[in-house]
């Protein structure tokens, strides 16, 4: 029996595919082609419109590597075709095995309107059903050229990532340009056949259905006449009908399909191709929508959007009326699919401001959920920042990627740090390109968690990254599994209906707490790090400007407050925070343009805080303090002489205010400032560090800073992934060239380290400590020409630490220091913000940084019985792939280490090191324009409404873990304030007492105030 069912499943898979599918397509004349190869980048149709084509013939070789090349298709349907179904046929020579990442096309009519794109699963133009006969069609179609990164299953280092050493050596060879006949009945057959064989390949060896389904193949494959499919196509249909007919079990899964196209906004190709496969895709929805009423396609990023509304208002169009239709849903409410660790709290909230607003304005729509199907891993924060934009559920996949660990759930509610929880579902179809094959099907059905609580998933369908999006032959196979027997029930429909149905059918589903952390892609905490500094920078330097065009408003008549200057630049940072260009996993391409562009947002909005402190006028040098906390400090004049100063938070003052603290003293390797004392060993590391505060104990427990280099060659993924066993092998970088006092003076104290290592690397820092601080800060400038390798700075401290507390954004998270079970050892290497703090009950260091973001945390029982903690921060990597040349060349940043620190000092420190004291000559503002006593009530962002009222926004959040309650203070009159959403919409009327509101916060608890501007 078993050879016999053998025998019919493979007469099936052969007389389908040799026999079926080469005759969907009936009848075919070819096109009339000519060709013109654009020079450069992209031009506009109407610049290829007017350009002299020449020939060209099918078998061609066309298209080098980031070329465009445009074709002109010219041909008549033939007479007797009249009643048909004629479609164009393209075939670009389309190469591998995924459909996204290579050749693809846009087809234009001659006037300029778009009409579909064309992609390896997807080759078809509609020209007319039926058709008249004797049509004439002339086609301009742009056809990108763009290099298979993924060749080789990225096992291969390739130059193709830039388009500067690609190369010219065409790509593709042009296999298909016709006009042919679409023959629909056997086009039907062709789906028949593939969902029931996919479906019967899937059931249980003792499944009655299965066995029926074979039989019923077999004797309807009896039907059909090898010598004429298309005459016997119908029959072979007829006799195959009753297993398509047999309903589905009443108790089988429901799948909510919803058409999806998940397009990157840059990975293996940069961000000017991405605007064009938006158009290519969104093309191909619109025109789907238009042949199937059914059809409902989820779409997030408001950055794409715009790309289209801007370059193809016609394909914008028809997107306008699909979301009318109800057949098109903006989904996710974000500016782009951000990364899920690395921005800032105050960026993620402005990824919801400026994707929910853009969703609003042009279509009408708010979203309700957050749609991040492929982020590397989710912060705690989410949960609390997804409500607070009016969010009511939130979707991802990528956790089903773990290396270790199987993510309990499947429909769950994820409560954050502030306690906040949103109903989380995570597809169990284990993929965000599904195509309803009988095995995706079988899977979702047999990963599904909730079994017997639940009986529903999502599962987002279409070809992503310019395959095209959904197809109809994907929508062909959800109406034949609509009630299948042996299927879950597919029905195609609106993410909201489905998350509302699994909620209510699920209300009491499992609470998962704290991060979704993903056990797998931790390098993406520090691949790129100029990507991530630029990051970084950005977001604190938007902060400062934000504050100081507002303290100019205020303050400053005729001052105009810079709306759409400061909402080009933040959409800009929004942008690069995507999940592959932040990350650091995206071609060379895309970083080297991402640091240009993090070059110019810092050149721009320095601008914007140099015309704003200019605005408030003349004075003599003043200090200008961003960060919400008051500052004791070392700054250096304008020649450079280190001056102490005292500035109050969000403030300024004049420069050379305050009491001088205890001088610093340099002898030999000591620095000394009173408070702490460190003695530098003659390899340059830390050879010890007192705290002279806490009876001159000793914080280290071995060597600090000490610099080490890993081979780092992951099994796969080399941008994205450090694997366990980097950790075995390694060099220490003990060999110092000189130990030089580079600084002597009585606030300053700075000792110089260089050292020259591996491939011609260098690596120069600067040993600091000021004056009235207990921060030894390590100013860096590393030139890096490793390749598979990873630079480690690691703190070993005497302090027996049952947790790490690492800052994330709006607050931090604890993880625990021992490896107990799978899940902790899973977090080997894990991501933080600002800083990462180790303590025990009454004392406490913290490390902080001011650009990166990966970080490893292990413990230690020595000789002596003590407990040794060592943090050790990710520096830098090198991989190789997509990019060969990640990370080479010069590096400048700092961290510290923070001696006797508890969690509100690395907040504090946190905040001082990535927002420097300014030093302009300005007459400032004789108080802060907003400030903040109680302890915990941290502002994060100050600004003016988005509405151009004049209001006032504060956002503010408590950051040490606990209640707090405070008054807020305004330097103007305060006419009265509200609590407010993230877009700045009340929610309730605060407390307020003449210029002061009452703030109180529960532990992490994220507040936004909107303060009305009384008239003088």
């Amino acid at each position: 029996m078993h050879d016999e069912r053998r025998r019919i499943e493979e007469r099936v898979q052969r007389l389908h595919d040799q026999r079926i599918k080469a005759a969907i397509y009936a009848a075919a004349v070819p096109f009339e082609i000519e060709a013109w190869q654009a020079p450069g980048e992209p031009v506009p149709f109407e610049e290829a419109a007017s350009a002299s084509y020449a020939p060209f013939a099918t078998g061609t070789p066309w298209g080098p590597p980031w070329g465009t090349t445009w074709f002109r298709m010219r041909g008549q349907v033939p007479a007797e075709w009249a009643g048909r179904r004629v479609e164009a046929v393209i075939d670009l020579g389309f190469v591998g095995d995924w459909p996204g990442n290579q050749a693809e096309a846009l087809v234009h009519l001659t006037d300029g309107t778009p009409l579909k794109a064309v992609n390896p699963l997807n080759q078809y133009v509609a020209i007319a059903n039926p058709a008249a006969g004797g049509e004439e069609i002339d086609y301009l179609v742009e056809a990108a050229s763009n290099p298979d990164i993924l060749a080789d299953d990225f096992s291969k280092i390739t130059p193709m990532g830039d388009i500067r050493t690609a190369g010219d050596k065409p790509l593709y060879t042009f296999r298909r340009a016709d006009i042919a006949v679409l023959d629909e009945e056997v086009w039907h057959l062709d789906l028949d056949i593939q969902v029931l064989r996919e479906l019967m390949l899937e059931l249980g060896e003792h499944d009655p259905r299965r066995h029926e389904i074979t039989h019923a193949l077999d004797r309807a494959l009896d039907l059909l006449d090898l010598d004429d499919v298309s005459g016997s196509a119908a029959d072979v249909r007829a006799a195959l009908k009753p297993a398509l007919a047999r309903p589905a079990n009443a108790s089988a899964h429901i799948v909510s399909g919803v058409g999806h196209a998940h397009i990157d906004s840059a990975w293996l190709w940069p961000i000017r191709e991405t605007k064009r496969k938006t158009s290519r895709t969104f093309s191909n929805v619109t025109s789907l929508a238009d042949e199937y009423e059914d059809f409902v396609f989820a779409c997030s990023q408001a950055q794409q959007y715009e790309w289209v509304r801007d370059n193809y208002p016609k394909v914008w169009a028809r997107i306008q009326e699909s979301v009318q239709k109800g057949q098109w849903a903006p989904v996710g409410g974000m500016w782009v699919e951000a990364d899920g660790n690395l921005p800032g709290g105050e960026a993620v909230a402005r990824q919801f401001v400026h994707g929910k607003r853009f969703f609003i304005e042009h279509f009408g729509v708010e979203t309700k959920g957050v749609w991040l199907p492929d982020s590397f891993g989710y912060t705690a924060s989410y949960p609390q920042l997804a409500k607070l934009a009016g969010n009511e559920w939130f979707l991802t996949q990528k956790i089903s990627w773990n290396q270790t660990n199987k993510f309990p759930h499947h429909t769950f509610w994820w409560e954050g740090i502030d306690g906040t929880r949103i109903f989380t579902h995570f597809p169990p179809v284990d993929t965000y390109n599904a195509r309803f094959s009988g095995e995706e099907m079988a899977r979702a059905t047999r990963n599904y968690q909730e079994k017997g609580v639940g009986t529903r998933s999502l599962a987002p369908f279409g070809w992503g990254d310019g395959g095209g999006g959904p197809t109809r032959e994907i929508m062909e196979r959800a109406r034949r599994l609509a009630d299948l027997e042996g299927s879950p029930k597919v029905v195609v429909e609106h993410p909201d209906d489905f998350f509302a149905k699994a909620r209510e059918e699920y209300p009491d589903a499992p609470v998962w707490v704290g991060e979704l952390y993903l056990e797998l892609h931790r390098a993406t905490y520090t691949s790129q790090a100029r990507t991530k500094q630029g990051n970084r920078r950005s977001e604190h330097k938007l902060r400062e400007a934000e504050l100081w065009a507002t303290t100019a408003a205020l303050h400053a008549p005729g001052y105009a407050y810079p709306y759409d200057r400061l909402d080009r630049l933040w959409k800009t940072v929004l942008l690069h925070q995507f999940h592959d260009i932040l990350p650091g996993s995206s071609i060379a391409w895309v970083h080297r343009e991402a640091e240009a562009e993090y070059a110019r947002v810092a050149e721009e909005v320095e601008a914007l805080t140099a015309e704003a402190l200019g605005a408030l006028g003349t004075g003599g040098p003043r200090v200008f303090n961003t960060s919400p906390v008051e500052r004791r400090e070392v700054v250096r004049a304008a020649d450079g002489t280190p001056t102490h100063t005292v500035v109050p938070a969000n403030g300024s003052a004049p420069l050379g205010t305050g009491e001088a603290p205890r001088p610093v003293t340099v002898e030999g390797r000591v620095l000394d400032n009173g408070l702490v004392r460190v003695e530098i060993a003659e390899d340059g590391t830390l050879a010890s560090v007192r705290d002279l505060r806490a009876g001159g104990r000793e914080v280290l427990a071995g060597q600090g800073n000490l610099l080490r280099l890993h081979t780092d060659l992951p099994n796969y993924w080399d941008a994205w992934d450090v694997d366990k066993h980097y950790k075995n092998r390694y060099t220490d970088l003990l060999d110092a060239e000189s130990v030089t006092v580079v600084e002597d003076d009585p606030l300053l104290g700075a000792i110089r380290v260089e050292r020259s290592f591996g491939n011609g690397s260098r690596v120069t820092q600067t040993i600091s400590l000021r004056a009235g601080s207990p921060r030894i800060d390590f100013e860096t400038d590393l030139d890096w020409h490793e390749a598979e390798k990873f630079l480690k700075a690691g703190f070993p401290v005497d302090i027996r630490a049952a947790h790490s507390s690492a800052e994330i954004a709006f607050g931090h998270i604890q993880r625990p220091t021992h490896t107990n079970t799978t899940w902790e050892s899973a977090r080997f290497e894990v991501s933080g913000h600002r800083w990462v703090h180790l303590g025990e009950p009454g004392y406490g260091v913290a490390v902080i940084n001011d650009s990166t973001y990966g970080h490893d945390v292990s413990r230690t029982v020595r000789e002596d019985g003590g407990t040794t903690t060592t943090v050790r921060l990710s520096l830098v990597r090198a991989p190789r792939i997509p990019d060969p040349g990640a990370d080479q060349g010069r590096h400048r940043f700092t961290y510290a280490l923070l001696p006797g620190a508890t969690i509100e000092d690395a907040v504090a420190e946190g905040y001082s090191l990535n927002l420097p004291l300014r030093v302009a000559d300005s007459a400032g503002t004789p108080e802060p324009v907003v400030s903040v006593d109680g302890e915990g009530v941290t502002i994060e962002a100050v600004k003016l409404a988005d509405d151009a009222s004049g209001d006032v926004v504060v956002r503010l959040y408590e950051s040490r873990g606990g209640r707090a309650r405070g008054t807020l203070r305004t330097s103007f009159p305060l006419a009265g304030a509200e609590i407010t959403d993230l877009l700045e919409r009340p929610l309730s009327t605060a407390d307020t007492d003449g210029d002061g509101v009452t703030v109180t916060l529960r532990p992490f608890e994220i507040q936004t105030l909107r303060l009305a501007v009384r008239k003088r």
